[in-house]
C-alpha cells in the first residue's frame, strides 16, 4: 500500500501540503499571541480582585488515578498489512492511551508495543452499518450501497470500530455479545477522556488557545461549538488545518483512485491517514515554538499588569461603554425577537438528560455503599471492609459501572433548535457533561473515603453498619448541594456557547466594520491588554447574561430537576473537612489488610502502591469454567462488581446446574466415540466363580434395533450377587461365550416379539370379561386363578423395557412378595435390550456385561 501513498502523494503534493499547514499555523500564532495578552490580563485581574462562585462541599483528589491502570484483557485486531485477524493483547493505563502487544508475556515483560492510539477525535462504533454510515460522507464520492460492507470482513458478529475523519481507522472484534458492551463502554470512556486534553487548571494558555481557535474559526465563517475541538493542541490544530485541507485534496485525489469501490476506499483511507500524520507532525513542532515564545514574555507582561491594572481597567470601562452605545440596541432587538422566547426550550431539553445522568450517578454510589453496609451487617470484617472499598475509591473511572449515568446524557437532544440557532452537534455538551459526571462522583467517594477514615481512626470499629450510615447521609447531602451548583453553571455555559455564536453571527456584519475606530481610544501601552473584538463580544455576553441568569434562577426556584436555589448557600458547614483534603489519600488494602489479590493485566513495572499497578476494571476468569469463545477476560456486571468471588459461590453454582454440558472428562470423549452397550446374561454360582471380573479383548459384530451391525472390540464383565440361590450350571461362561449368547438372544428377540405381543393383547381381553361377569370376591380369585395358569408373557416389548433400567418389570408384580425376583432386563443409552430369555433363565443371577462398541 506504500506504493499508493507515494503515487498520490509526490513530492509536489506533499510541500503543497507542508505549504498550506505554515500559512495556517501563521495565522493561528498571530491571533494566540493577542489572546495570550488577554487571558494573562484576566488571570491576574481574577487573582487581584478574587470573587467566584459557592465553594464545593465535597473534597476534591488531585491525582485519582495514581498508581493506576485502566482496563487490559485480549481482542482480536484486523491488521491492514495483510488483511488478516490477530490476537492482540490491549492495555489501557492510567493516561487512557490504548496499548496493542503481540501477546500478555511481552505485556509483562514491558516489551514495546505492536501500536499505540491516541483517542482523540475518533468515535467508538459496533456495528458495520454505522461504520458504512460515517465512511460514505467522508470518502471522495464513493457512495455504497446499503449494507454493502468494506473492505473488511468482519471475523464475528460483535465488531468494535474506531473511527476517525482524518486518521487512520482501527478495527477490533470479539466472540460475543457482553465482551462487546464492555468493550465499547471502555473505548469511549477513552475517547471521552483523550478528548479533554486541555489543562482546566492552566488559566492563561488554555483561555488563550480556545478563544483562538474560535476567533480563527469565526474568521473563516465558522460559528459554534466545534466537533474537533478535542484532544491535546497539536492534534486540534491539525484538524483545523485538515478542515479546508481534506475536502481539497479529496476532490483532488479521489477521481484518480482506480479500482473496485471497496479498493479505493481502501486506498483513500491510507492516503488521509498519511496526510494527517504530515500535518500533525508539523502542528506540533510550530505550536511547541509559539508556546514557548510567549511563555518567555510571560514575566514582563505580568510586571506591567500589575503595575498599570488600574489604569487598564479604567480604559477598557471607557472603550466598552462606547462600544456598549453602538452595539447594544442591534443586539437587545436581536434578543428579544429570536433568542428569547426559546431560551426555556433550550435550558429544558438541556435539564432532562443531565439531571437524570447526575441522578443516576448518586443512585450508583448509592448502591455501592449499601453493599459495604450490608457487609458489614454480615461481619465481613476489616479484610472485607478493606476490599469494598478499594473498589469504591476508583468508581468513578469504572467505565462499566459508569455507563449507566453516561447513557442518561447521550439522549440530549436538542433536533429543532439546532435549524433555528444554528446550533452544531450537541457532542461537545455531552461529553462536557459526563466529565463532570465522573468528577462529582470521585469528589463523593473521595469525601466518604476521608471520612469513614476518620470516624473508624476516632470511634474504632464497633457499631460500623451505623457509622458508614452516618457518613453516607452527610455525603449524599454534599452530593446534593454540590450537584446543583455544577448543573446549573453548566446549563449557564451551555446556553452561551448556543446562544452567543449565532448573536455574533447576526451581528458581525453589521458591527465589525465600526469596531476599528474604537482602538483609538486605547492607550497604546494597553493595546495588547485590551483588544476591541473581545470587547465587541464581551458586549455582546453581557446582553444575554441576564436573560440566562434568570432562566436558570427560575427554575431553581421552582425546584425543577432538584435545583438548589442560590440564595441555599452552605458556606462553612462542615468547617473541618476541607482540613481532612490535605491528608494523603487512604490506601485501604494496605491499611486494613484487604490486599487485593493478583489479578492478570494487573503487574506492570514501575509505579502504584508497592510493586504493582492496581487495575480499575478487574478481569475475572472463574477457575474450572472454559472460556472456548471468549477473546477477552471477563468483566463484571454492572449491578454489582464484585473484583473477586468467592472459590465456594462457583462451586455450588456448578452443582445446581443441571443442564447439559460439555464433555470435559477423558471418558466422558471416550464414552462418546467408543458407545457402550450394557447387557444382562444368567449365569449360575460356578459360572460366577469361574467368570473374573474385568474387560477382555475380542472381535465380533452385534445387530442393533435399527439393523445396523456394530463391531465389538472389548466386553467387560461384572458379577453380582443377589440374595437367592441360584441353581447350578454345567457349563462355564467366558467372555467369547457370552458374546455368542448375546448374539443368539438378539436373533431370537425378533421372533418372538410378535408372540409375545399377541399372548398380551389376548391375557388382557380375557381378564376385562372375567371382571365384568363376576363380583368382587369372585372376580380377585378369578384373577389369581387366571395369573397363575396363563404363561407370562415375555418381557421383550420395545416401550416397556427401554425405560425400565435398574427397576423390577411390571409383569412381576403379580408374584408374591416373599419370593424376591431378579432383574432380567438391562438398558444401554441406545436402548439395547437383554430380554428374550426362556423362564429358566430369568430366575438365575444375572452378570452384567459392558459391550463397547467401535
Amino acid at each position: 500500500m506504500g506504493d499508493v501513498v507515494s503515487s498520490h502523494l509526490d513530492e509536489g503534493r506533499r510541500e503543497m501540503i507542508t505549504a498550506r499547514t505554515r500559512d495556517v499555523m501563521k495565522e493561528f500564532s498571530d491571533v494566540y499571541e493577542q489572546q495570550y495578552a488577554v487571558a494573562l490580563f484576566n488571570s491576574v485581574r481574577f487573582e487581584i480582585e478574587g470573587g467566584g462562585g459557592a465553594q464545593s462541599q465535597l473534597l476534591h483528589r488531585k491525582d485519582p488515578l495514581a498508581g493506576r491502570s485502566i482496563f487490559s484483557g485480549s481482542l482480536f485486531q484486523y491488521l491492514e498489512e495483510n488483511r488478516k485477524w490477530r490476537n492482540r493483547f490491549v492495555s489501557v493505563p492510567n493516561s487512557y492511551t490504548i496499548s496493542l502487544y503481540e501477546s500478555k508475556t511481552a505485556h509483562d515483560r514491558s516489551l514495546h508495543p505492536k501500536a499505540t492510539i491516541n483517542c482523540a477525535g475518533y468515535k467508538a462504533l459496533t456495528s458495520l452499518e454505522e461504520y458504512m454510515e460515517l465512511i460514505n460522507s467522508s470518502l471522495p464520492g464513493i457512495k455504497a450501497k446499503v449494507g454493502n460492507h468494506p473492505f473488511i470482513k468482519c471475523a464475528s458478529e460483535f465488531p468494535l470500530i474506531l473511527w476517525h475523519p482524518y486518521a487512520r481507522h482501527h478495527y477490533f472484534c470479539v466472540m460475543t455479545e457482553k465482551e462487546q458492551k464492555k468493550w465499547h463502554a471502555v473505548l469511549q470512556d477513552c475517547v471521552r477522556h483523550s478528548n479533554n486534553g486541555l489543562p482546566e487548571n492552566s488559566t492563561v494558555e488554555t483561555p488563550a488557545f480556545t478563544d483562538a481557535v474560535r476567533l480563527h474559526r469565526q474568521a473563516k465563517g465558522h460559528y459554534g461549538t466545534w466537533d474537533l475541538m478535542c484532544g491535546a493542541p497539536p492534534q486540534i490544530l491539525a484538524n483545523l488545518v485538515m478542515e479546508t485541507l481534506h475536502p481539497e485534496l479529496r476532490s483532488l485525489i479521489g477521481p484518480r483512485l482506480k479500482g473496485k469501490m471497496q479498493q479505493r476506499q481502501r486506498h483513500w483511507m491510507l492516503i488521509s491517514d498519511a496526510i494527517y500524520k504530515q500535518v500533525l507532525s508539523q502542528t506540533s513542532g510550530q505550536y511547541e515554538a509559539v508556546a514557548e515564545a510567549c511563555e518567555a514574555q510571560r514575566a514582563p507582561l505580568d510586571a506591567r499588569l500589575r503595575t498599570d491594572m488600574d489604569q487598564i481597567i479604567t480604559s477598557k470601562e471607557h472603550v466598552s461603554s462606547k462600544i456598549r452605545a453602538v452595539v447594544l440596541p442591534r443586539a437587545e432587538q436581536l434578543l428579544r425577537t429570536n433568542v428569547q422566547p426559546y431560551i426555556s426550550s433550550i435550558l429544558e431539553a438541556l435539564m432532562e438528560p443531565t439531571s437524570r445522568g447526575f441522578s443516576e450517578v448518586r443512585d450508583v454510589f448509592f448502591r455501592e455503599l449499601v453493599e459495604i453496609s450490608k457487609n458489614s451487617l454480615n461481619g465481613g470484617g476489616k479484610d472485607k471492609l478493606g476490599d469494598h472499598m478499594e473498589r469504591l475509591s476508583m468508581l468513578a473511572f469504572h467505565p462499566v459501572k459508569m455507563q449507566s449515568s453516561y447513557d442518561q446524557v447521550e439522549q440530549l437532544n436538542l433536533e429543532g433548535l439546532q435549524q433555528r440557532l444554528d446550533v452544531a452537534n450537541p457532542s461537545v455538551l455531552v461529553s462536557r457533561a459526563q466529565i463532570l459526571m465522573r468528577e462529582q462522583m470521585d469528589n463523593a467517594v473521595y469525601t466518604f473515603e476521608q471520612l469513614l477514615h476518620q470516624s473508624l481512626e476516632s470511634q474504632g470499629e464497633d457499631d460500623m453498619c451505623k457509622t458508614i450510615q452516618k457518613c453516607q447521609d452527610r455525603v449524599l447531602k454534599k452530593y446534593d448541594y454540590d450537584s446543583s451548583t455544577v448543573r446549573k453553571r453548566f446549563f449557564r455555559e451551555a446556553l452561551l456557547q448556543i446562544i452567543i455564536p449565532y448573536m455574533l453571527q447576526q451581528l458581525s456584519p453589521s458591527c465589525s466594520p465600526e469596531l476599528p475606530r474604537f482602538k483609538e481610544l486605547i492607550f497604546e501601552d494597553f493595546s495588547r491588554f485590551l483588544l476591541v473584538e473581545n470587547l465587541f463580544e464581551e458586549v455582546v455576553l453581557h446582553s444575554v447574561s441576564k436573560d440566562i441568569m434568570m432562566a436558570v434562577k427560575e427554575a431553581a426556584v421552582q425546584r425543577r430537576h432538584n435545583l438548589y436555589r442560590d440564595s441555599i448557600i452552605l458556606t462553612n458547614s462542615d468547617p473541618n473537612l476541607h482540613l481532612l483534603g490535605e491528608t494523603p489519600p487512604v490506601d485501604w488494602a494496605t491499611k486494613f489488610g484487604g490486599e487485593e489479590p493478583e489479578e492478570e493485566g494487573s503487574e506492570v513495572d514501575g509505579g502504584g502502591s508497592g510493586s504493582r499497578r492496581r487495575q480499575v476494571v478487574s478481569m475475572i476468569q472463574l477457575d474450572g469454567v472454559p472460556l472456548p469463545f471468549e477473546s477477552c477476560l471477563e468483566v463484571p456486571g454492572v449491578d454489582l462488581i464484585p473484583e473477586e468471588e468467592p472459590e465456594e459461590d462457583h462451586e455450588e453454582d456448578e452443582e445446581e446446574d443441571l443442564g447439559p454440558k460439555s464433555p470435559d472428562s477423558v471418558n466422558e470423549i471416550r464414552d462418546l466415540i467408543n458407545p457402550v452397550v450394557e447387557m444382562v446374561l444368567p449365569a449360575s454360582e460356578e459360572d460366577q466363580s469361574g467368570t473374573p471380573n474385568g474387560t477382555e479383548s475380542t472381535t465380533g459384530t452385534i445387530t442393533m434395533e435399527d439393523g445396523v451391525q456394530e463391531d465389538v472390540t472389548h466386553v467387560t464383565t461384572i458379577v453380582e450377587d443377589v440374595p437367592r440361590k441360584s441353581p447350578s450350571r454345567d457349563n462355564k461362561t467366558s467372555a467369547q461365550t457370552i458374546f455368542q449368547q448375546l448374539v443368539g438372544n438378539r436373533k431370537q428377540e425378533a421372533d418372538k416379539k410378535e408372540e409375545a405381543a399377541a399372548a398380551a393383547v389376548q391375557n388382557a381381553i380375557e381378564e376385562t370379561e372375567t371382571a365384568v361377569q363376576e363380583d368382587d370376591s369372585e372376580r380377585i380369585i378369578a384373577e389369581e386363578s387366571d395369573n397363575e395358569s396363563s404363561p407370562v408373557p415375555p418381557l421383550a416389548t420395545d416401550s416397556g423395557s427401554r425405560h425400565d433400567s435398574g427397576f423390577q418389570s411390571p409383569s412381576n408384580e403379580a408374584l408374591e412378595d416373599g419370593e424376591p425376583q431378579p432383574i432380567a432386563n438391562g438398558l444401554s443409552a441406545n436402548g439395547l435390550s437383554a430380554n428374550g430369555l426362556s423362564a429358566e433363565d430369568r430366575i438365575i443371577d444375572p452378570v452384567d456385561v459392558e459391550v463397547m462398541v467401535a
